[in-house]
């Protein structure tokens, strides 16, 4: 999946979430944040903490491969 801005990155944590059949508050409790920042995360909202949104991905076991693009 390609993550281009907010709204991609959390589409791509709500889709990998649902498929894990986790509710927001149970990635919430397991990500110790609150369930409004997960809600804000999977709606793209573009002020969500980048370290708190990388911490809930890790969690969900979702894994990053950065590509330079003149590569």
């Amino acid at each position: 999946m390609k993550i281009e801005d907010s709204k991609s990155f959390g589409t791509a944590v709500k889709a990998y979430r649902k498929s894990q059949k986790l509710t927001q508050e149970k990635v919430a409790n397991y990500s110790n944040v609150g369930t409004r920042f997960i809600v804000d995360l999977e709606k793209g909202k573009p002020t969500c903490e980048l370290d708190k949104a990388l911490h809930v991905a890790k969690m969900l076991g979702i894994k990053f491969d950065i590509q330079l693009e003149n590569e």
